[in-house]
C-alpha cells in the first residue's frame, strides 16, 4: 500500500512504551509489532535477561532479517505499522541507515526516574542499559539526513496524552482516534514473550496513568549513572515537542 505509514517509536526501558503501543494497537487500522531488535540485541551481547532463550527463540537475531519483517505488507485494512523499539538494542557499529525510510519518533524520561525503576527489576544498571546514549546516535544519523524527528517527553505525555497523541497524529498524517486514550486490561497477543516478566503494570492498565510526582532515592552508583546520561537527556529535552 503506497499510503502505508511506518512508525518507529524509540524508547529506553521503564519508559511508557508499552502503554504508547497499546494505544496505537487500539487503533482498528493498525498493527504494532513488540520490540524487534530483543533477540538480535541478547545474541549479539550475551547478556542475560529473564526468558533469554524464549526471546531469541521467538525472533530472527539476524538484522537484515528483523528489518525485511518490518516492511513486510500490512494485513486487508490495515495501513499503520507501529514498531515499539528500544534504543538500548541497537549499537554504534550497527547499519541503521532502514531507519531513513520510516517515521521515527523519540520517547525520553528523566534518567534518574528510568535508573529507580530499573533496579527494582534488574541487579545492576550501566549507562548504556537505559537507551539515552544510544537515541542520540540515532538523532545524530537522522540529523545528518534532514530528517525532522520528534521527541516526546514522557512526563508531558502523561500530563496530556490527549493533546500530545493528537499532535502525534497530525504530525503522522493520520486520523486520530479517542480509542488511542483507553484500552482493554490484559495481555495482547502482539507482546513479546517477555511480557510476563515486565508487563504487570500494562496489563492492569486501562489508559494512560495520570502524572504523579516521585520521590526518588538512589544508589551512588545508579545515581552516577543517571548523572552520566544527564547531559543527553537535557539537550534531547530541549528539542522536545510542547503541546
Amino acid at each position: 500500500m503506497s499510503d502505508v505509514v511506518r512508525v518507529a517509536m524509540w524508547s529506553g526501558p521503564r519508559n511508557i512504551s508499552t502503554a504508547l503501543m497499546r494505544a496505537f494497537e487500539n487503533r482498528p487500522d493498525a498493527v504494532v509489532v513488540d520490540e524487534p531488535l530483543y533477540a538480535a540485541y541478547l545474541a549479539r551481547t550475551g547478556i542475560d535477561h529473564p526468558a533469554r532463550e524464549a526471546v531469541i527463540g521467538s525472533q530472527p537475531t539476524e538484522l537484515a532479517t528483523v528489518v525485511e519483517e518490518l516492511f513486510a505488507p500490512l494485513p486487508e485494512g490495515r495501513r499503520v505499522h507501529y514498531a515499539k523499539h528500544m534504543a538500548h538494542h541497537i549499537c554504534a557499529e550497527m547499519d541503521l541507515r532502514w531507519t531513513l525510510r520510516v517515521r521515527n519518533v523519540l520517547l525520553i524520561r528523566d534518567p534518574a526516574e528510568v535508573v529507580a525503576s530499573y533496579v527494582r527489576a534488574r541487579e545492576t544498571c550501566e549507562p548504556d542499559d537505559i537507551g539515552l546514549r544510544q537515541q542520540k546516535w540515532l538523532l545524530e544519523l537522522w540529523d545528518g539526513h534532514g530528517i525532522e524527528v520528534p521527541i516526546l517527553d514522557a512526563t508531558d505525555l502523561l500530563r496530556s496524552p490527549d493533546a500530545h497523541l493528537r499532535w502525534l497524529c497530525e504530525w503522522l498524517g493520520i486520523p486520530f482516534t479517542g480509542r488511542m486514550l483507553s484500552w482493554p486490561a490484559g495481555p495482547r497477543p502482539s507482546d513479546g514473550v517477555w511480557a510476563p516478566h515486565w508487563y504487570a503494570a500494562v496489563w492492569a492498565s486501562t489508559g494512560f496513568a495520570p502524572w504523579r510526582p516521585r520521590q526518588i532515592t538512589l544508589a551512588d552508583h545508579d545515581a552516577a549513572v543517571a548523572e552520566a546520561c544527564r547531559p543527553i537527556y537535557e539537550a534531547l529535552h530541549a528539542r522536545r515537542v510542547r503541546v
